[in-house]
């Protein structure tokens, strides 16, 4: 019973006192606190949403404006996304222009309508390490050859061949961009490759170069020029047969120029082996071949 007890309900004295002698109050703070109950959960439900709606909102249009916003060109923040690129992309495009082969469109199947710097840029810097090494490991050779010739190391080659490779795979596919840009307004239907993809191009059909600097130039020259032509062709066969052939040949002779140059330029043709001078022997004095003298006369009286 005792636990029945202290589970039922009680009234308290005070409570009740307290009402009975200000029955109004309780009214009044209910009134008084149902509005700002109603005021809160209209803030709530009309302020605070629609302010986060408006939050919402204005994150919306801050991250639409950081896509469409790009850095200037001055910034490194411009060129990050063309160094963007991985190791198997860029052995995936180095392969391609290593094996050129008609029908096959080095921008379509290994660019993807992204280029990069990264692989032009560090084939062209080998490249002239590589030329400006063997060039001076040339002059090393002939010396031994021919002791006649003086050698000191040549670090102004390194200079030259930098300068040479860096800028014919620059202002040549910017001409050549310009070109395609000023066809297109010519034939409607030509649909020329951009800037980037025209550099990204070249810079990678001098990776050829680098294995085969000493060896065979000629083979490499083949490759490159090769891999230049199936590129360009789809572009430039929308145009009229013969500025097609004048282009693509002038590119040829571009690109003949530029090994032709760094042939003579670096490598040194290496001096005949001097040959061994041949045995001679010993003279001796001839042999005379003397006639036996004839036997003295005899005297009359013997």
């Amino acid at each position: 019973m005792a636990a029945a007890d202290e589970l039922a309900f009680h009234e308290f004295e005070e409570a009740t006192n307290l009402l009975a002698q200000t029955p109004n109050e309780a009214t009044t703070r209910g009134d008084q606190l149902v509005p700002q109950r109603h005021v809160a959960v209209a803030m709530d439900s009309g302020g605070s949403y629609g302010a986060e709606d408006e939050v919402e909102e204005s994150d919306k249009t801050a991250l639409l404006q950081e896509e469409k916003q790009q850095p200037g060109f001055w910034t490194f923040g411009y060129y990050q996304s063309f160094f963007d690129v991985d190791t198997a992309q860029v052995l995936d495009r180095i392969k391609g222009s290593l094996l050129p082969r008609p029908g096959h469109n080095f921008v379509r199947h290994h660019l993807r309508n992204r280029p990069d710097l990264y692989g032009p840029f560090w084939i062209c810097a080998t490249l002239a390490f590589v030329l400006a090494v063997t060039g001076n490991l040339t002059l090393v050779l002939a010396q031994r050859r021919d002791p006649s010739i003086h050698y000191s190391p040549q670090f102004h080659k390194v200079t030259v061949a930098g300068t040479a490779i860096y800028c014919y795979a620059w202002l040549v596919p910017l001409a050549l961009w310009g070109f395609l840009q000023w066809r297109k307004g010519v034939r409607e239907r030509m649909g020329p490759y951009t800037f980037l993809e025209t550099v990204c191009v070249y810079g990678y059909s001098l990776f050829v170069f680098i294995p085969t600097v000493w060896l065979s130039g000629a083979l490499a020259l083949a490759l490159s020029a090769a891999g230049l032509v199936f590129t360009l062709w789809p572009v430039v066969r929308e145009d009229s047969r013969l500025a097609a052939v004048l282009l693509l040949s002038v590119v040829v002779l571009l690109h003949a120029l530029l090994a032709t140059g760094c042939k003579f330029y670096f490598f040194q043709l290496l001096p005949p082996e001097p040959a061994a001078p041949p045995h001679q022997a010993t003279s001796q004095p001839p042999t005379v071949l003397l006639s036996p003298s004839p036997p003295p006369p005899r005297s009359a009286a013997a």
